[in-house]
């Protein structure tokens, strides 16, 4: 039975992304916003057809506030910046510097895989499982996932001003889109 290793990264294209919503009474004052990790690589081991190790780091440092939507006024780049700031702030980047996951059992499903397995994040390991969506376009495969993640269960207390009357909504939506291309 063949071994191969594949390894995927921001550098080949491939995305990795926090959405954020806005809760409270204030809460059509601030933004949604779409936070990509622009450093992150992962690695998928195979036995054969079947995937049997999936790991993925994250480098928290390399959060860059994208896009953001809603609020009063446009997100330009100074603000943008302080989002930024606020973001590595919540997270305790210095000394949380990494999130990681690595499955622990991986099921075949009807649009891909189900990947079970630990994600530590702000220093806090819970079990999670994944559902990433497989596309195999013969020389490339192209894979996604859209995974809800509480931030209170990791200990990370959501951004807010106005003495809470807007924070960021206590669940956001990591999502990953990649592709990789297959060796002949």
């Amino acid at each position: 039975m063949s071994t191969e290793s594949w390894t995927l990264d921001a550098a080949d294209g491939g995305q990795l992304a926090v959405r954020t919503d806005v809760v409270g009474k204030a809460s059509r004052m601030g933004h949604r916003l779409t936070i990509a990790v622009t450093s992150w690589t992962a690695t998928v081991e195979w036995s054969g057809d079947a995937p049997t190790t999936v790991a993925l780091t994250a480098e928290v440092a390399s959060l860059d506030v994208v896009h953001g939507e809603g609020g009063l006024t446009p997100l330009l780049g100074p603000e943008k910046v302080v989002a930024k700031a606020n973001a590595l702030k919540s997270f305790d980047a210095d000394r949380y510097p990494r999130i990681q996951f690595r499955s622990e059992e991986i099921t075949a499903v009807d649009s891909g895989f189900r990947l079970a397995g630990t994600v530590e994040i702000h220093g806090v390991s819970r079990q999670v499982a994944v559902d990433v969506t497989v596309a195999d376009h013969g020389d490339r495969w192209h894979i996604r996932s859209e995974t809800a993640v509480r931030q209170s269960d990791y200990e990370i207390t959501p951004y807010s001003q106005m003495f809470g009357a807007m924070k960021v909504a206590d669940e956001v939506i990591v999502t990953f889109d990649a592709e990789y291309r297959v060796r002949p």
